[in-house]
């Protein structure tokens, strides 16, 4: 009986074997890739190497070590996470925190003071996290996103709405937004949790404050 099989019958071409091998390689191609990239909350692109987000976790670093960022604008009164500003460290991350309030940094050239309080030494300090950002705070932000070679740029801040949305919300204003389109933006990260005073804030600000080199800035602010 053995005699009756032919050399056909153990053809690796034959449907059986073909079969078998697509099978196993599509077991193979089932399995997740070995690093998971997940982006922070509300993470999102602003412009051609220009983001914003709120604060990255641990899950999220190497998702942003793609980004291949080169500075980090961090909006609130607190210190990022110390998992953070590690991270930041080792990929040569520049982090600006504008969100500081406290008179030992007014020399920081990170943050800069207005003349009244550089000529107290002081800084009157908040603490509150539902606090507007200060229109100079604002414009320092604004005069990194406007230099070339802070990007590519992460602008960021707890959960990413109010005081980030405060920011992107003026550089669009910069940019000759109206403010229809202004507002939707901002809600569209605030959801439910949006805040009147902070459409307000955005469209109260003088744009006029922000002083745009046409040298040295994004293509995305050439007008």
């Amino acid at each position: 009986m053995a005699d009756d099989l032919n050399d056909d019958d153990f053809d690796s071409n034959s449907p059986s074997s073909t079969n078998s091998s697509t099978a196993s390689e599509m077991a193979t191609l089932q399995h997740p890739p070995f690093q998971k990239l997940v982006p922070p909350l509300n993470f999102c692109p602003v412009e051609d190497q220009l983001y914003r987000s709120g604060q990255p976790t641990p899950i999220n670093f190497p998702f942003i070590a793609d980004l291949r960022l080169t500075a980090v604008i961090w909006l609130e009164l607190e210190e990022p996470s110390e998992a953070f500003v590690r991270f930041t460290r080792a990929n040569a991350i520049q982090i600006h925190h504008l969100g500081i309030e406290s008179g030992a940094d007014v020399e920081n050239d990170e943050v800069d003071a207005d003349a009244s309080i550089r000529s107290s030494g002081r800084h009157p300090r908040s603490t509150n996290p539902w606090d507007q950002l200060p229109e100079s705070r604002i414009v320092r932000a604004l005069d990194i996103i406007a230099h070339k070679d802070n990007y590519p740029l992460l602008v960021c801040g707890g959960m990413g709405r109010h005081r980030t949305g405060t920011v992107i919300g003026c550089l669009r204003r910069v940019q000759k937004w109206n403010l229809a389109s202004v507002s939707e933006e901002y809600r569209r990260f605030a959801g439910s949790r949006k805040r009147v005073l902070i459409e307000l804030h955005i469209e109260a600000f003088d744009t006029n404050s922000v002083r745009i080199d046409q040298q040295v800035a994004p293509p995305f602010l050439l007008y």
